[in-house]
Parts: C-alpha cells; sequence; structure tokens
C-alpha cells in the first residue's frame, strides 16, 4: 500500500510506502526496494519478536534503514489495521528503536513521541554553518536545539512562521528542522520545514512527525508550546500537512494526523 499521512485530502500529505507480509525479503532486497520506491520511506511489516508488538516494522529511506520515523510509523498502522480487517483503539509497532505506542485519535492515528536521544543548546559555529547554508542571518534565528529522536534533528526557531516559508536553503549536510510561531487566531500554531541532505542535494521532507514530535518535546518544556495544537507543514513545496499534538496527563507527547490510502498492489521480488 501507499499511505499518505497528515493529511485527509490524498496526494497533500507525505506518502509511505508500506510492504506487508515482508517475511523472507532480504535487507538487501528491502534496501533496493525503498531506493526504488524513491519515497522518503518505505516499510516492511513482520511478525514481531517483541510479545508486547502487535507487529515488527522495518524502516528504511532510499539509502539506509532508519530506527524511527513518524510519519512511516503512521502509514504503516493504517495499512496493518487495513489489512488485517482489526477495528482497535490502540496496538504497539516494533521498530529499531523499541516499541512505539499508536492510538486512534481526533485527527485519525497517533503515535507516542519516543524520548530524545540529544537534546540541549545547539554551539555557536553550527549555528553559523547552518544560516549560511540556509541563507539566513544569524540574527533570524531567535533559539537553536538538539531535538534529536534518531534522525539527527537541529532544530532552529525563526521570527515566525511567514520568515519559515520564506526559506530558500542551499545544499545542507545534516537533518535541520525550521519552526516559526503563527499569530493568534490563525488556527495554527507553527510552520515547520524539514531538511535533510541526499546524493549532494537538499531534500525538503512534506511532513515529518518525527521532527513535529521532538519539537513538540522541546516548545513544550520551555513553555513555549501548549497543548493540544496543530502545526502546518509542507506549504512551501504545495502540500497541506497538518501535525496534531496532544499532551497527556502523565506528560507523553502524541503526535497525530490523518493518513489516506492512495495505492494498493502487489510487489514482485
Amino acid at each position: 500500500m501507499q499511505v499518505d499521512v497528515f493529511t485527509d485530502t490524498a496526494y497533500f500529505g507525505n506518502p509511505v510506502g508500506v510492504v506487508l507480509e515482508a517475511t523472507g525479503i532480504t535487507d538487501e532486497e528491502m534496501q533496493q526496494v525503498a531506493s526504488w520506491a524513491n519515497l522518503s520511506e518505505t516499510t516492511f511489516v513482520l511478525p514481531p519478536t517483541d510479545s508486547a508488538a502487535d507487529y515488527r516494522a522495518r524502516i528504511f529511506s532510499p539509502g539506509a534503514e532508519l530506527p524511527f520515523a513518524g510519519h512511516p510509523t503512521l502509514g504503516t498502522a493504517h495499512a496493518w489495521l487495513a489489512y488485517t480487517g482489526q477495528d482497535r483503539t490502540a496496538l504497539t509497532q516494533q521498530c529499531a528503536s523499541g516499541l512505539v505506542r499508536v492510538r486512534r485519535a481526533a485527527g485519525g492515528l497517533a503515535f507516542a513521541a519516543p524520548p530524545l536521544v540529544r537534546w540541549g543548546p545547539v554551539d555557536d559555529d553550527l549555528v553559523a554553518r547552518l544560516t549560511g547554508v540556509l541563507n539566513l542571518e544569524r540574527t533570524d534565528v531567535v533559539d537553536a536545539q538538539w531535538v534529536d529522536n534518531g534522525p539527527g534533528w537541529v532544530a532552529l526557531m525563526l521570527a515566525d512562521a511567514a520568515a519559515v516559508i520564506a526559506v530558500r536553503p542551499g545544499q545542507v549536510d545534516r537533518p535541520v528542522g525550521l519552526v516559526g510561531l503563527y499569530p493568534p487566531g490563525s488556527g495554527l500554531a507553527y510552520e515547520v520545514r524539514a531538511f535533510f541532505p541526499k546524493d549532494g542535494s537538499t531534500i525538503e521532507d512534506p511532513v515529518t512527525g518525527s521532527l513535529n514530535a521532538s519539537l513538540a518535546q522541546w516548545l513544550s518544556s520551555t513553555g513555549r508550546a501548549h497543548p493540544p495544537y496543530v502545526a502546518s507543514q509542507g506549504t512551501a513545496i504545495g502540500r497541506k500537512g497538518r501535525a496534531h499534538v496532544e499532551l497527556d496527563a502523565d506528560g507523553s507527547i502524541w503526535v497525530g494526523g490523518g493518513t489516506v490510502t492512495c495505492v494498493t498492489g502487489q510487489l514482485t521480488i
């Protein structure tokens, strides 16, 4: 299946390929399929090796396997539920980073944000390098923070959503996220953008679950954000992604959105 995530309208979110019944496919074949599909991620669904999980997902970008990614988690859960015909309000996905809780939410499906593996201030040299490749001035950056929950995100906060949308990046050499606040009354809290390097060029991810999750953890912990809220992503590239962020009483951050099946079929390997 190919599932559009963080949208209620097909072809306006972020697509993920989901290969069901992936038992017997080798690591090399998984990587080749992900490279051929040329989506930001393709997942392969396998029986779990942890009894607490409903299924195991291996997540591949076109170039490497990832321990965790947000929109593939939601797209895989959507595909698994549709394929098995189960009507579940909650399930558990096993992936390389561990167990990830998924539940039905007002926006569709949501995952519990995994813990950050790196956080804290970003050194001035790295901020200067990132602002340079993003064609920004150092004074354009309100704050910078490591918000890495697996992919290696560094986040830069800009003055507002308009400033985020206006960025025209050069060649980045690491994953970097941008966030800027919308004015009150707009119905949206933040505009988010995500860039990463690939084959000597800069790729912009349409809507990014892992980045929205780590941004929510950072912004909530500093008192800047007050969940529930909705973040927009993809505006600059013609998408209309919406990430719904919630905060449970126990302090857990959940990130969710709509999921829509766009393609179903059979993969020959």
